[in-house]
């Protein structure tokens, strides 16, 4: 480690002591270093006063040491902070917060932990500040077990009521995935800000809560108004549900409060209308950007990728490097969709090849998935097959690699493949899909009408549809979709009551004609599926939006934005 101490030679330096018995003088000079370090830009300056104050005798002096220690944490300078700590006569709560945070800052909060443990030996007793932090460490490595422990003590010492401490455990307990504690201390809290009421929306957000994140937003507006933070939590909640009405109107929120020039709302924006299935709004906000960073960089190449627009996002990479902006993990993931839902494959597999070596960015099991799906589409399946044996991913993504699998070696005429991939998507018994209507939300599983709403209205309506679509030389092309030893006839009823089908007959009986219908699918479309959809939007004169587990599909007029590539 660099000392930029050097301890043997500052002894042969004469120091200057001031007498604490002319109080004006020792005020004024201690005042003067505070000052300076509060100001110190760079390494440099730190040492430089740092070397004057050992001169002159005040690092005895702990309020001073502790601006010192500061301003090393500033810097970054993690090290040289914990020996300065190590050397301070008599470090106090402060001190010891102060580098607990620091090490928290500097990606090691497993280091602040074990701060917090020695804390007691050293006769120094936490406050409200030190639980806040070691907290936030907890968050960080989602470690609850240690959080509960923290949290009994917060307990104990009476700092139930403290509002900062149980933000932290509120925040804590959602990046550790258990929601319900993180109601129970925030339903305890005797008194509540915004900043308490954002981080229980975040967690609702987090885990996969949206619709409970907007009923607290509507709680919450009773009594508040919302701050920039929370609107972006609102608008998240509306992109994870593909709520684009509500998401609309918390934009009119955001500028009717002078939020929209926030690049952290605008990046919110353009991802919400990205991921509703509105291209076109999510660029006009990305183009009121003044400096847009990487975040709504990303949002852009990601939402045009997933709607088909892959010479627009592969266009806002280029422009994003020309910027001089590094792009990210999910930037790629965004701009190897766009290659793979356009074709390039070579093209795609260079940008995965340069992410380590131009960019610095190891590639993980996503990234190699849209290989596979790249390599898919055009029909070197022998090499996609074997990529894909080699990856070993969580259940969604293996959803998501054997369904890209599945419909290229369908497409292409691999029956070995086809019935291989089939299978393992049947083990996963992902069959859920859900449609989003006004403000309401409404669930379909295929093949099941039993709770269904208005399931006999929606058969009626579909039976219709299918009537009018053979007039047209409508075909069903369901032979091969169904992976299960079934007749014919009940091989046809299954896919006829796909999840995607029974959503779309209820929009057509709930919502007023001509209005948009968009769905949300958590698995890819088939093919089936996809082809009545199009003769669908021609027969009913509908735009029809769905959203699956890979993409956007916009059918009007008898086409798809996919253009059948898909």
């Amino acid at each position: 480690m660099k000392n930029y101490f050097k301890p043997n030679l500052l002894l042969s330096i004469p120091s200057l002591h001031f007498s604490r018995q002319n109080p004006k003088l020792y005020f004024h000079t201690n005042t003067h270093f505070v000052e300076q370090l509060q100001h110190s830009k760079t390494l440099n300056s730190v040492i430089s006063i740092h070397s004057n104050i050992l001169k002159i005798g005040f690092l005895t002096d702990t309020y001073t040491t502790n601006h010192l220690l500061n301003a090393y944490l500033r810097q970054k300078e993690i090290q040289n902070a914990h020996q300065l700590f190590d050397e301070m006569s008599q470090p106090n709560v402060v001190s010891w917060t102060s580098l607990m945070a620091g090490y928290i800052n500097n990606r090691k909060p497993w280091v602040a932990l074990r701060l917090f443990e020695t804390m007691p030996k050293d006769q120094v007793l936490p406050n409200s500040f030190t639980f806040t932090t070691a907290i936030n460490a907890c968050s960080f490595l989602a470690d609850v077990e240690t959080g509960r422990k923290i949290h009994a003590h917060v307990e104990i010492l009476g700092l139930k009521s403290d509002l900062v401490v149980c933000t932290s455990l509120v925040d804590m307990y959602g990046k550790c995935n258990d929601v319900v504690e993180a109601q129970k201390v925030f339903d305890t809290m005797v008194y509540r800000n915004v900043v308490s009421w954002t981080s229980m929306m975040v967690v609702y957000v987090q885990n996969a809560l949206g619709e409970e994140a907007l009923l607290l937003f509507r709680e919450f507006i009773l009594f508040m108004s919302p701050n920039h933070f929370m609107l972006t939590s609102v608008i998240s909640a509306c992109s994870s549900l593909g709520r684009l009405v509500t998401g609309k109107v918390t934009h009119g929120a955001v500028i009717r409060r002078g939020y929209d020039g926030n690049d952290v709302v605008a990046s919110s924006l353009v991802d919400m209308y990205a991921k509703c299935g509105c291209i076109t709004y999510s660029r006009k906000v990305f183009r009121l950007i003044v400096n847009p960073g990487v975040i709504p960089f990303t949002s852009m190449v990601v939402g045009a990728a997933k709607y088909g627009q892959g010479n627009l996002s592969l266009d806002l990479f280029e422009e994003m490097i020309e910027r001089g902006i590094r792009p990210n993990d999910v930037t790629f993931l965004g701009v190897l969709h766009a290659c793979s839902h356009s074709g390039l494959v070579d093209i795609g597999l260079e940008h995965l090849n340069s992410m380590y070596t131009k960019h610095g960015i190891v590639p993980d099991a996503k990234h190699y998935i849209c290989a596979v799906d790249m390599l898919g589409r055009l029909g070197r399946l022998d090499e996609a097959y074997q990529l894909a044996k080699t990856i070993s991913t969580e259940a969604k993504e293996v959803a998501l690699l054997w369904g890209s699998l599945l419909s290229a070696s369908r497409s292409h005429g691999r029956l070995d493949l086809t019935v291989e991939a089939g299978k393992k998507l049947l083990e996963l018994k992902q069959q859920l899909a859900g449609t989003y209507i006004k403000d309401a939300t409404y669930a379909f599983y295929a093949g099941d009408m039993s709770s269904c709403t208005r399931g006999t209205e929606i058969m009626n309506v579909l039976r219709e549809l299918e009537l009018r679509m053979k007039e047209r030389g409508y075909v069903s092309g369901s032979k091969g979709l169904v992976f299960v030893d079934v007749e014919e006839e009940a091989e046809e009823a299954i896919v006829g009551l796909h999840s995607e089908k029974l959503a779309l007959g209820f929009s057509l009986i709930s919502m007023p004609r001509g209005m948009t219908i968009r769905i949300m699918k958590n698995l890819r479309m088939c093919l089936n599926c996809h082809e009545a959809f199009k003769l669908i939007s021609d027969v009913v004169k509908r735009d029809i939006v769905v959203r699956d587990l890979n993409r956007f599909h916009h059918f009007k007029d008898g086409l798809c934005t996919c253009k059948d590539f898909w």
